[in-house]
């Protein structure tokens, strides 16, 4: 999960992509990164970091231009290192292009080895640096050619921004697993990004998402794009931790808003409740829409009884689980003077690896709560997800390896309770089919 953004035919470009970016913090903190073309030139700065750290204005003036494109990294492929950050830039025969991708590559590794068994050198431990080597050693005369050779070599989820010194690509994946949309900026350029949310920072406004197999091309200088089917139609197939974790709340994914899908989760969960309890409790920030959901529908009480400290990242992302247990207690202090004596219900999004569950519960119990019962606002996570999220093996799946019973013990809490595949797809909408790898293990990706 990662966040891509590009800017064209808009004044600053650069300065607009870093709005944007930004906005989309949450999808990834270990680097960020910008590109901007001016003058037929393309420039670029990225580093580790958050982007508020990287960037500041005389960086910012520095990249001068109407085209840019711009990454926050969440590794999945690679590793957390400086040489990882997009986007990634190369000089090749046909000139100079920079490439930010969002999602993952299943055959990567098979890539990597025929280019280098064909005497390419690789720079960094990222996939994306496939796509660049695949794009410069095409025999294909023009850049869109060399592009839809590349894609149809490649195989996995992936959402890419590709820039020429004068255009930008805009890619999805057959599937359309990970999310991308289109808007149009005040002063009539065009935004593309991750989610809607950057959309609303900058004063854009929503034209329409990327469809999942197409290739959308902007042109400097041109008031509209082209559009490329570059598949036979597929089934989309949308990531439903798209809904659950990952996007903003004020987001809308392919037409359904973040936040209201996240109620009715809540919702759906408290229709299955049989524990009388006194609070419903939230783990801050991304249980909250879905605790919301569950007092409304069942009548208990909402009490924003953790507290979060915001200068402390997202616990899921992080790449240890050393640094993971760390955070935990970094971030999350429960206010005892409303907890105490207190049968709590604990509403989370999901349920990973175990740490956060863990923890708050030995917290909560510890501030006084007599009880605390978990709901959890997902499906039990059984696979790894290959599609771009970092859950490599099953061996850090805590429900592919133990029993809801044993979770329980292993969690201290007093119950435990999941939502159903069924239900999970109720609630988002059943009107059309999503990735649910993580849960079915449905690899329809060949």
């Amino acid at each position: 999960m990662c966040a891509i953004v590009g800017i064209i035919n808009s004044k600053d470009a650069a300065k607009t992509a870093y709005y944007a970016l930004f906005a989309m913090q949450h999808r990834g903190q270990e680097s960020s990164g910008i590109s901007a073309s001016f003058n037929h030139k393309i420039k670029t700065h990225k580093a580790q970091g958050l982007v508020s750290d990287i960037f500041n204005n005389e960086i910012l003036n520095s990249l001068q231009g109407n085209i840019a494109i711009g990454h926050n990294r969440y590794s999945t492929a690679g590793s957390k290192d400086s040489k990882d950050a997009q986007p990634i830039w190369a000089n090749y025969l046909l000139g100079e292009i920079s490439i930010a991708h969002n999602g993952n590559l299943i055959n990567k590794d098979e890539i990597r080895q025929n280019l280098i068994k064909e005497g390419a050198i690789f720079h960094s431990n990222m996939d994306t640096e496939n796509i660049i080597h695949l794009i410069a050693r095409s025999k294909k005369e023009h850049l869109q050619e060399r592009i839809i050779e590349a894609l149809n070599i490649i195989k996995g989820a992936y959402c890419l921004l590709i820039m020429s010194r004068s255009k930008i690509f805009a890619i999805r994946d057959k599937y359309g697993i990970r999310p991308l949309s289109i808007g149009k900026l005040k002063d009539g350029g065009y935004i593309i990004a991750s989610e809607t949310c950057a959309f609303d920072l900058v004063g854009a406004t929503f034209v329409r998402d990327v469809k999942p197999g197409e290739m959308i091309i902007f042109e400097e200088g041109s008031d509209d794009f082209e559009s490329i089917m570059l598949y036979e139609e597929k089934t989309p197939r949308i990531c439903a931790f798209e809904y659950i974790y990952f996007a903003r709340p004020d987001s809308v994914i392919d037409g359904k808003n973040v936040y209201e899908v996240r109620k009715n989760l809540g919702k759906t969960l408290a229709l299955k409740n049989k524990i009388k309890a006194d609070l419903v409790v939230p783990v801050p920030d991304s249980g909250v829409p879905a605790a919301l959901g569950f007092s409304q529908k069942s009548g208990i009480t909402f009490e924003m009884a953790i507290v979060r400290n915001h200068y402390v990242g997202r616990t899921f992302i992080e790449p240890t689980q050393e640094m993971r247990n760390l955070k935990v207690k970094l971030k999350l202090n429960p206010m005892s003077e409303v907890l105490k004596g207190k049968s709590i219900i604990v509403v989370d999004d999901s349920i990973v690896r175990g740490t956060t569950s863990k923890k708050i519960v030995e917290l909560l119990k510890h501030a006084g709560a007599k009880e605390v019962h978990l709901k959890i606002a997902a499906p039990r996570i059984k696979f790894p997800d290959v599609y771009g999220i970092d859950t490599p093996t099953k061996s850090e799946l805590i429900s592919a390896n133990l029993s809801d019973d044993e979770i329980l013990k292993y969690t201290g809490a007093d119950s435990l309770e999941f939502l159903e595949i069924d239900e999970l797809k109720n609630a988002i909408g059943n009107e059309r089919e999503y990735s649910l790898v993580s849960f079915d293990g449905n690899y329809f990706v060949k």
